[in-house]
């Protein structure tokens, strides 16, 4: 077998609603046999992975998998759940997986949902050359390769602070995604989002981090507003640290100036030789060097969230109890082999590492690792209290004396800090806080959370939680609304209109369309950007009011959707297309693409669907549509749809074409919006795909919030050349004129021909083009409708053959043509600027050339070059007659 590509879904996707990864995996020796034909494969895989005995598959029963391989199945499906098992042993998958077709016998997806991406990949591959190996008679290391992941796993996924924060946003429903490779997480959309990094926010003071890294400064500010803390000197040298000793003893702890975690601190030292030594490894993380008075007591951390005291913890050292048959050295390998205990910040506890801290600390306390300690013996291995030192916790919330909460909170507000980690050390959290020898030593920018919520003794509380509320207060937004509009053909005028409609009424749109993303109708990118990744780019900026996404097909296919839930989505149509790209062979394989826009509206939101479609007008009848409960419009040019009709009787609402107007239907009550002739865009209302287009816009921009006036002015000053560059554009040339749009499908050819027959017998010129990487069955119908609906005709070829012959696409198109239309009105320029300037030399008076155009830019320079001028907002007979000039 052989791995062709990896593909990582972020979110929602066809397979799965959760993040996932596909595989393309070619089977290659093994195309076409079943399991049952492969050596060793049922003998061996089920005592290799006794796990997949649990596995349902399609028979939705414990045994079912192994039933299946028993019985008979490919190698992409044993891989599948192979690799299920395998990250269900890690901790990195979910239980859910799918093998599908990749469009040539052999050729496979396999699809896994997961919860570390970079782990789950290497499982995912691994998961092949495991069934390799059964099948070759070899052995391969599980255990070895499900430890590499674990560690693969801690090494790139979220901490656990952040995770945790995660997890309650998921829990309040909020949106997230992982910014970079540091944690950096964006909650929410546009203007409502909020950033964290661990447990510091976008709005954490930078003076309060600076302050919180600096100890002596955050020391100083705290004594200025009368806050107990322990007095301290910086040293730069060895000598300094002594001299310190001498100043603030006579027991002192010794800590970077800078440090964090834990790391470098030595407690309870009373000899210059003990800080000496503490001070050469303080330095090892800070130039400066912390010398300070050790108050008596306790270790605690306070977390104060919003100035609010949320959780308390008693900080233990790290310490191992004996049996009385152990080692001290044995012991604390047995306790580094606890479930709980990882080796950096991953897991709720850290391991014990035999640091010179640790030994210097047992060499004090006169305990060697080859010491056998009595049952239940505590042995301290370390002053230390951190839990990234090996340390435990104890939560002590409930006993908290208001007076340690007053002073939390209060140091909090020195700070400045919004999330404040509060280090004390006190006899007991429980009393007054006392006059001398206790108080604060530390203050936290970003403190960990992991151990109120995994505390080794008592209640886990919720700090995540708590730092989620502060964002997000119950009922803030944390979303902008979202329109996400697909199709095969319309999508990009109708996200046009939808966002010029909104920006008329005066919000804030960030859209995507093929040709780039606009903020207030402002360019900022250029290019195709109907993918997953232009989605997040609107949607992570916080001045967007209102996201309106056109969502191709390629990048649901290859990515995903960007975003989780929409509030109104649109169905333009769904017709024959990119037949013969990713495995889709036929229009209902679209339709299956296309769906997740519907599947993906969020409960209450709206579905916009074309009635005119029939595959579109069903989808309120299919359970994966209807499995989020939502409102359902229609839109239609036929005020009689038999569909529409019945939604109307039932109290829906539909925009339908009426009498030359755009009409909005409610029940049994209609009300005229605008007269199509009136929007430029529909070129008098000849352009029946621009009034369908409109209706739709307006169906979808009503359910934003839109009023029906702002719904009509705006339409009726939508021009195609101004606001919808490339589609549908009409130009004056000379005596006749030019039409620009960007059909590729034979439904868009067929579009406009449609209207082409309403220009009183003008003569018209089309400069065609099908992409190379359609299925030939879609050229051949799409010369068929060229070939009928117009009276000359040019082919031309897109400079990206994408993966034809030079001239294939072009000769199979002109063959069709001649064959449809005898008469030799067909013939062939392959350059697209070669055949628009030979259109427009042998242009006749009156007549309309008709541009199909791959690249505009080209095609605008030729219009330019030859003085064409904007006829937008008339009909071609329009344009010609006086009156209109």
């Amino acid at each position: 077998m052989r791995v062709e590509q990896f593909r990582t879904f972020a979110g929602p996707n066809v397979y799965t609603h959760r993040p996932a990864l596909l595989m393309r995996l070619d089977l290659e020796a093994l195309t076409e046999k079943e399991s049952y034909e492969m050596p060793n494969l049922v003998e061996r895989l089920p005592d290799i992975l006794p796990g997949l005995a649990e596995h349902h598959c399609a028979l939705g029963r414990p045994g079912g998998f192994l039933e299946r391989l028993r019985g008979g199945t490919y190698a992409g499906h044993v891989v599948e759940h192979v690799a299920i098992e395998l990250m269900q042993l890690a901790g990195v998958g979910g239980n859910h997986g799918k093998t599908r077709y990749a469009g040539r016998p052999g050729l496979y997806n396999v699809v896994v949902e997961h919860k570390a991406e970079e782990a789950a990949r290497r499982l995912l591959a691994a998961a092949v050359e495991l069934v390799e190996a059964v099948i070759a008679g070899g052995d391969f290391p599980v255990a070895q390769m499900v430890e590499e992941a674990k560690r693969l796993a801690a090494r790139s996924e979220l901490g656990p602070s952040t995770r945790a924060i995660v997890d309650a946003a998921e829990r309040r429903g909020l949106p997230w995604s992982r910014e970079d490779a540091h944690s950096t997480v964006q909650l929410g959309y546009g203007k409502h989002l909020r950033l964290i990094q661990s447990a510091m926010t976008d709005a954490t003071g930078v003076i309060g981090v600076e302050l919180a890294g600096d100890k002596d400064a955050a020391k100083e500010r705290l004594d200025k507003f009368s806050i107990p803390v322990p007095r301290g000197r910086v040293a730069s040298t060895e000598e300094e640290a002594a001299r310190a000793l001498q100043e603030v003893g006579p027991r002192v702890a010794v800590k970077p100036l800078d440090g964090r975690q834990g790391k470098g601190v030595s407690l309870d030292l009373s000899e210059p030789d003990e800080v000496a030594r503490a001070f050469r490894f303080a330095q090892e993380f800070s130039r400066e060097v912390l010398v300070e008075e050790m108050f008596e007591g306790r270790n605690y951390r306070v977390l104060v969230v919003d100035y609010r005291v949320v959780a308390a913890s008693e900080r233990v050292p790290c310490h191992v109890r004996g049996d009385g048959e152990h080692t001290v050295g044995e012991l604390i390998e047995i306790e580094n082999n606890h479930p709980l205990r990882g080796e950096g910040h991953e897991s709720a506890l850290t391991k014990i590492r035999i640091d010179p801290i640790l030994q210097a600390f047992m060499e004090k306390s006169g305990v060697r690792l080859e010491h056998v300690p009595a049952a239940g013996e505590t042995v301290m291995l370390c002053a230390g209290m951190n839990l990234s030192t090996g340390g435990t916790a104890r939560d002590v919330t409930d006993e908290l004396h208001p007076s340690v909460r007053a002073l939390c909170e209060r140091a909090a507000r020195v700070a400045g800090l919004d999330i404040c980690g509060v280090d004390l050390v006190l006899e007991d959290i429980a009393a007054p806080v006392p006059e001398s020898k206790g108080g604060v030593i530390e203050l936290n920018a970003a403190p960990g959370l992991r151990m109120h919520h995994f505390p080794s003794e008592g209640r886990a509380r919720d700090a995540g939680g708590a730092i989620v509320e502060m964002l997000f207060p119950e009922g803030a937004p944390a979303r902008v609304p979202i329109v996400s509009v697909t199709g095969t053909n319309g999508k990009t005028t109708v996200t046009r209109m939808i966002s010029h409609i909104l920006t008329e009424a005066g919000l804030m749109v960030g859209t995507t369309t093929t040709d780039g993303i606009y903020l207030g109708g402002r360019r900022v990118v250029s290019g195709d950007t109907t993918g997953p990744h232009s989605a997040r780019t609107v949607l992570g900026d916080r001045a967007v009011e209102v996201a309106v996404l056109e969502t191709a097909r390629g990048g649901i296919v290859r990515r995903g959707l960007g975003y989780d839930w929409s509030d109104v989505s649109v169905m333009t149509n769904v017709a024959a297309d990119h037949i013969g790209q990713d495995g889709i062979e036929s229009v209902e394989d679209l339709l299956w693409i296309k769906s997740l826009v519907a599947e993906r509206v969020r409960a209450g939101g709206t579905l916009v669907l074309n009635a005119d479609d029939e595959r579109l007008a069903a989808l309120p009848e299919k359970e994966a549509v209807t499995r989020v409960p939502k409102r359902f419009v229609f839109f239609s040019m036929r005020e009689d749809n038999p569909v529409v009709s019945k939604h109307l009787a039932a109290g829906g609402t539909a925009y339908l074409a009426r009498g030359g107007w755009l009409v909005e239907a409610e029940g049994g009550e209609s009300r005229p919006l605008v007269e199509a002739a009136c929007i430029p865009a529909t070129m008098n209302g000849a352009a029946d795909f621009q009034v369908a287009n409109a209706l739709a816009a307006a169906a979808a921009a009503r359910a934003v919030g839109a009023s029906r006036e702002q719904v009509a002015a705006a339409l009726s000053n939508f021009r195609n050349d101004a606001q919808n560059p490339g589609r549908a554009n009409l130009y004056r040339v000379g005596g006749g004129h030019v039409f620009v749009d960007y059909g590729h499908n034979p439904e868009a050819f067929a579009s406009v021909c449609r209207m082409a027959a309403r220009w009183q017998a003008r003569h018209v010129t089309a400069i065609v083009g099908v992409p190379g990487d359609r299925d030939d069955s879609v050229v051949e119908e799409a010369a068929r409708v060229a070939a009928r609906g117009f009276q000359r005709i040019i082919v031309k070829e897109d400079k990206d053959l994408r993966g034809r012959e030079k001239g294939e696409v072009a000769g199979l198109l002109c063959r069709v043509i001649n064959e449809e239309a005898p008469g030799g009105r067909c013939e062939v320029v392959l350059d697209e600027v070669a055949a628009f300037e030979d259109a427009l030399r042998g242009m006749g008076e009156g007549e309309v050339v008709v541009v199909f155009y791959d690249k505009l830019e080209p095609i605008l320079e030729v219009l330019t070059r030859h003085g064409a001028v904007p006829a937008s907002g008339v009909s071609v007979d329009a344009a010609a007659a006086p009156t209109a000039r």
